[in-house]
């Protein structure tokens, strides 16, 4: 079946040159776009639905996420907002409550909160493990994941668990859990920073997860300067996540990632501003990361301990009215960037994937509706429920 959605008031496709159509339509047949123009100039479909004049854009691509978890952490969160400054060691009590917690009832908050994003408008979602920490709850957290959610990361290098000596913990990391893990993830990420992992444990992880055939991410430069943005470089990671304390060599070095035609994709530098707003950290150099020619993507960061919130329009407008981007340079983070850092940006990869984060003949039929006229009232009317239809492969979810 196909369908014809017309009547588009402001279509910012976020293809390779970010088009703005007006008076737009588009039609969806299967789970592909298979036409986008002038609603003047539409074919007929199947099916036709009047957009009313709204605002589409792609769906969002949310490329950080920690889903898998039970368990509530508001005693943290108060503390913090009293003053306490953020550690990574928090992380321990969310690692408690999911090992007690089922297979039922991890796979239950899970759907819940991936229910949640895509009535916010999210359609392409990746999440880590790491409220694991042993072999076992490692490789049951990405089970789980990966019957869910569209793209999975292995985080057993979250936090080195109280009382286990820190390399030897890197060495189960690198080994059995690795193995274990592995059926279920395309990615492997690593916390590198003060209280978590060091710089030299850091690459182990890398190397280890590279060899293994495993995409590389990185937990990099929240809490303070550090390697973890290097480290990115150096391994040609997809992406390097939060990336708040920034040096110069760091920038250049992001920088050098990236070709000058944008051919072949970098690594790219993915900001979490819900998450530094709850721990208080500076905002990333964003402006001067754009203007050094970095890819910029925005994600959640939905967790229980410092971001617990699954709402990218959140994060879009916090981007556009904290951090110096545009409304255009926020929602390209928010749906392509997210994409690229995924490799999810193209159709051509091995696994015959169709593209996410943009809408152009052929890519998958992601895009969500508006209750306004325009995107530009994601930041001009900060945290109204402004989505009004949401289609994610061709199937509308909202």
């Amino acid at each position: 079946m196909s369908m014809l959605i017309t009547n588009i008031g402001e279509l910012m496709t976020q293809d390779a040159e970010a088009t703005v159509l007006r008076d737009a339509a588009l039609v969806l047949e299967g789970e592909r776009v298979s036409w986008i123009g002038p609603a003047a100039r539409a074919p007929a479909a199947d099916e036709a639905y009047d957009a009313g004049g709204r605002a589409g854009l792609p769906g969002w691509v949310d490329s950080h996420t920690h889903l898998v978890f039970a368990g509530d952490r508001t005693a943290e969160f108060e503390a913090r907002m009293a003053g306490e400054s953020y550690a990574a060691g928090g992380i321990a009590v969310t690692v408690d409550a999911t090992r007690a917690a089922g297979d039922y009832d991890l796979t239950r908050l899970l759907l819940a909160r991936v229910a949640e994003a895509a009535a916010g408008g999210t359609t392409y979602l990746e999440t880590k493990t790491g409220y694991g920490l042993d072999v076992a709850q490692e490789a049951r957290s990405a089970r789980i994941a990966a019957g869910v959610v569209d793209e999975v990361t292995f985080l057993g290098a979250h936090l080195v668990p109280a009382g286990r000596d820190a390399d030897e913990y890197t060495e189960l990391v690198c080994g059995p859990m690795l193995d274990a893990v592995l059926p279920y993830v395309r990615w492997a990420d690593v916390f590198c920073e003060e209280g978590a992992f060091t710089a030299e444990q850091s690459r182990r992880v890398l190397a280890a997860c590279a060899a293994a055939g495993l995409g590389l991410r990185v937990h990099g430069n929240q809490l303070g300067p550090g390697a973890g943005v290097a480290l990115a470089a150096e391994f040609g990671a997809a992406s390097v996540d939060h990336v708040n304390h920034l040096s110069d060599d760091d920038v250049d070095a992001l920088a050098g990632t990236w070709s000058a035609d944008g051919a072949t994709p970098g690594t790219v530098a993915t900001c979490l501003p819900a998450c530094d707003l709850s721990t208080r950290q500076p905002f990333p150099p964003a402006r001067l990361l754009l203007d050094e020619g970095v890819q910029l993507a925005l994600a959640s960061n939905c967790n229980p301990g410092t971001s617990y919130t699954t709402s990218m329009g959140f994060c879009v407008a916090t981007a556009v009215l904290q951090m110096g981007l545009t409304i255009h340079e926020a929602v390209r983070a928010a749906t392509y960037g997210g994409a690229v850092a995924l490799r999810r940006h193209t159709g051509d990869d091995v696994e015959g994937r169709r593209a996410v984060g943009s809408l152009a003949v052929g890519h998958r039929a992601d895009l969500q509706l508006l209750n306004a006229p325009s995107a530009t009232h994601l930041a001009y009317r900060p945290g109204m429920p402004l989505v009004h239809a949401v289609w994610k492969a061709g199937n509308r979810v909202r």
